[in-house]
């Protein structure tokens, strides 16, 4: 019988604009300058692939996130610029956020689809379901959908992007010249879909993908967010505080995937951290200090309002958070709601404290050391049943993540806890995850097969001089 493939971590990097720590466009270090750049980001992209990171991975809201007074935000539509990336890398996977709340099922699986014939098989979708007003209000819409709604909707929409990636099948192209067809129209379907929220004739206008269908990524931790995750995702991008907290998740989340008739492995548990890096550990903290100097108290306190779901406005700084509704109250991000509240009352926070703890990460774990410490720390959480892998949060760029591919990630491989080079092509390869086969029409309602293709020899001969 042949040895178990040893256990190995999975990295995504999570580019954002200059870097996630919300002052780092104001350090020398970062280049805010070129967040409209194509090159600034393919430079990030080819860093990420030369350190073999499984992915990248672009955030995104359908509105303007924060005050652009105090930082840099905005940019590209992620599946656009993941399309340009794409003609610039070989291996690494290409990961992108759409919402399920106001977006439509066929659509985002044309998109996805094209993503990845365009890459060879290396996208992937990261399932989320918008949560801010502003959303809604670029939608028609004076309040956005509740967050449960938010979820069935959510659950509707993926069962119709699935059936629409498996409305062709991977053998129905025939490409027959000599008798004039393209495709067997017994494998290219409607999927005559009519739900709660969506009604989709189809089949898809885009042929099988060479995934079959995006690596399905989920970022919710709430309870809606979880059952969803156990149900349909294999990457789950979350945020816990401590070890204990990140064990926790993760068990709950295998067990849920498991009462969906899941293996434990069909599902990826990925924690965010933003590593602050430095040559010794003083080096690391002072880097950090030198961010959190740079922070903006007025985008901070913004930020945690709507983190919080209260208008924290005018309050002292270097007082306690006030009283806060509870999580079954709030409509927007309640994983994180919660996060950020627990953190505060565990450490005794004042808002100023609290914002300065949330600029790295916004609730991820923020961790300052050297690489030999940042490498300890993951193999803790990876060995300890917290993580099989991380979504890296570069707090500064371009220098965060080269720093990270350079002197953490050899760490991690010198320890044989992350491959040396790739040993698949597409993302789900990486994730080491199966190709997902597709839905058959039963056999009753599938037309007759057509003639196959004809062989290349028969075909008859072009006219001389006969060019496109």
């Amino acid at each position: 019988m042949p040895a178990a493939r040893p256990r190995r971590l999975h990295l995504n990097a999570f580019l954002m604009n200059a870097g996630h720590h919300d002052a780092a466009w104001r350090h020398p270090l970062t280049q805010p300058d070129r967040l409209t750049d194509l090159g600034y980001f393919q430079h990030l992209a080819r860093t990420a692939e030369r350190g073999k990171l499984d992915s990248i991975f672009f955030a995104d809201g359908l509105a303007l996130w924060g005050k652009v007074k105090h930082n840099a935000l905005g940019g590209f539509e992620p599946l656009t610029l993941l399309s340009a990336l794409a003609t610039v890398t070989q291996r690494i996977g290409l990961i992108a956020t759409v919402s399920t709340t106001f977006n439509e099922p066929f659509h985002t699986a044309r998109k996805f689809a094209s993503l990845d014939h365009l890459s060879g098989g290396r996208a992937g979708w990261n399932i989320v379901t918008s949560g801010t007003v502003d959303e809604a209000r670029n939608f028609g819409q004076d309040e956005h959908l509740e967050h449960g709604l938010r979820y069935e909707r959510a659950r509707e929409f993926v069962e119709v992007a699935t059936k629409l990636w498996d409305s062709w099948e991977d053998d129905a192209v025939l490409l027959d010249r000599v008798r004039g067809v393209y495709a067997d129209t017994g494998k290219v379907r409607p999927i005559d879909h009519r739900g709660e929220h969506f009604a989709v004739r189809g089949p898809l206008n885009v042929q099988r993908s060479p995934q079959g269908y995006p690596l399905l990524v989920q970022a919710g931790s709430s309870e809606d967010g979880k059952e969803f995750a156990a149900q349909y995702a294999e990457a789950v991008f979350t945020a816990q505080q401590t070890l204990a907290d990140g064990q926790a998740f993760y068990k709950d989340v295998k067990n849920r995937a498991a009462r969906h008739g899941r293996r434990e492995d069909d599902l990826k548990i990925l924690p965010g951290i933003c590593p602050v890096i430095g040559s010794t550990e003083a080096e690391a903290r002072a880097l950090e200090q030198e961010l959190t100097d740079l922070q903006v108290p007025e985008y901070g306190l913004a930020q945690l309002s709507g983190m919080l779901g209260t208008d924290l406005t005018g309050l002292p700084l270097d007082g306690p958070l006030p009283a806060l509704p509870e999580e079954r109250d709030i409509n927007g991000n309640k994983s994180r709601f919660t996060l950020v509240a627990e953190l505060a009352r565990r450490d005794g926070l004042t808002l100023r404290e609290l914002i300065a703890r949330l600029g790295g990460g916004r609730g991820h774990r923020v961790v300052a050391g050297t690489p030999e410490q940042i490498a300890d720390q993951l193999e803790e959480w990876f060995t300890q049943g917290a993580a099989d892998g991380f979504n890296v949060m570069p707090p500064h760029l371009p220098g965060g993540l080269e720093d990270f591919v350079d002197h953490v990630v050899p760490l991690l491989q010198e320890r044989g806890l992350f491959r040396t080079e790739y040993s698949g092509r597409t993302l789900r390869e990486h994730y080491g995850l199966p190709r997902p086969a597709g839905r058959r029409a039963p056999a009753a309602t599938r037309a007759a097969p057509q003639t196959p293709a004809t062989p290349a020899s028969e075909l008859p001969k072009p006219l001389k001089g006969n060019r496109i």
